[in-house]
């Protein structure tokens, strides 16, 4: 059997006293989308941000494609080259073009050549659907925009997996629909994802593995169809029953 792409074993984070992850173990393979839902501080943000070591943690152990998550400023500026996240606030450089976002990290961390990066930012501002916009600066974007431009940076470091952290939860309504079609066609292009949301359709839709959250533990996972049609947790059929509307997921 192939190792994961991401592994998580026995993960434990402590921010002083509070026990934030609990004995977290959560594998995604190659090509697969995993999808962590849950309600509000159960540790899905903080999980995802202990993968590239934007947190460390106290216990436990990481691995990204074979690499060790470790506190080895060089090993973890090396994982980081080849992990994308996106994150709930955009995080674009206000006094540069979108090209010039997009290219930032493949000149500066990856060493490539101007040329060659915005080759590279190009197909991939395409790719979001946000082509036309290169010479746009962030301030002129709608906050839709915004996070599709934060998505081709992602995917312009060429990473093995990508992390979104709530990708949608500071967009209007109206806005979130772009956004989700991008992550849906990155799926459909076999891009590893462990993806952190309160967007049940997506998950419903798109996740080969729905992982529900409380308190810092992972209840359960399975299917969406068994997650979100057959519970086995007390504590699901109540968080889920709290944010699907009937007949459908909100």
């Amino acid at each position: 059997m192939d190792a994961p792409m991401i592994g998580i074993h026995g993960l434990h984070k402590y921010f002083g006293e509070s026990h934030v992850l609990r004995g977290i173990d959560l594998s995604v393979a190659q090509s697969e989308v995993v999808v962590v839902i849950g309600a509000s501080g159960s540790g899905k943000s903080t999980l995802l941000r202990c993968v590239n070591r934007l947190e460390d943690f106290q216990e436990g152990r990481v691995e990204v494609n074979g690499r060790r998550v470790c506190d080895d400023e060089r090993r973890i500026n090396a994982l980081r080259s080849h992990v994308g996240m996106v994150f709930q606030h955009f995080n674009l450089f206000p006094h540069m073009t979108v090209l010039a976002n997009v290219t930032e990290g493949p000149t500066q961390v990856r060493g490539l050549g101007r040329n060659e990066a915005r080759d590279i930012a190009r197909r991939y501002l395409d790719k979001v659907g946000m082509g036309d916009f290169e010479n746009a600066y962030p301030a002129t974007l709608s906050g839709g925009q915004k996070q599709r431009v934060a998505i081709a940076r992602a995917l312009a470091m060429e990473p093995d997996v990508m992390l979104f952290d709530e990708p949608t939860s500071a967009l209007d309504p109206e806005l979130v629909g772009g956004v989700l079609a991008v992550m849906r066609g990155l799926a459909e292009d076999g891009m590893t994802m462990l993806v952190v949301t309160h967007e049940m359709g997506f998950a419903s839709e798109v996740a080969d593995t729905v992982a529900f959250m409380d308190q810092g533990v992972i209840l359960e996972s399975g299917p969406p169809a068994t997650i979100f049609n057959d519970p086995q947790q007390a504590r699901t059929r109540e968080f889920l029953g709290q944010v699907l509307t009937p007949g459908g997921c909100t």
